[in-house]
């Protein structure tokens, strides 16, 4: 049990994920410039994105800095409507600290715990509360990302 009695522990950023209509535009600034390092590309239909991973930093404390834009910009989600996309935390247990905050209150985006672009367990809390779930990220879509036990062992 971490502090204050919740049985998982936000370990540190995982992610940002900036989203523009153009990624070759977003490439010029974070990798041609500021010297990132691209890692994987991910293409996803279903979430309407064509993806760089990028890294910044290394070993398993890097962040990833996720180059997004829309395969059709007329379709939702709209990857490049928000600038910052949203932020991911690395979490030392995500079904617990789902079924926890679930308990208390937050709302999640539909679609669950799943398998991410990089290759992890992910799911997102939504960027707005509800009647029934009444905190949401006030406007940031938050992604929650399982940390691997490097991760666990470096921030942990």
């Amino acid at each position: 049990m971490s502090a204050g009695g919740k049985p998982f522990r936000i370990l540190g950023i995982q992610q940002i994920a900036i989203g523009g209509a153009d990624k070759q535009r977003l490439r010029s600034l974070w990798v041609d410039v500021l010297g990132l390092e691209v890692r994987s590309t991910y293409v996803s239909e279903r979430e309407n994105v064509d993806e760089d991973v990028c890294a910044l930093g290394r070993g398993p404390t890097a962040v990833e800095v996720d180059l997004m834009q829309p395969l059709d910009p007329a379709k939702k989600p709209a990857v490049h409507a928000t600038p910052l996309n949203h932020v991911g935390l690395w979490v030392d247990d995500l079904p617990k600290a789902v079924e926890w905050m679930t308990a208390h209150g937050v709302r999640f985006a539909p679609g669950g715990i799943r398998r991410g672009a990089a290759g992890h367990d992910i799911c997102f809390i939504h960027p707005k509360g509800s009647d029934e779930f009444p905190i949401g990220g006030e406007g940031v879509l938050i992604e929650l990302v399982q940390a691997p036990p490097e991760v666990v062992a470096a921030l942990g």
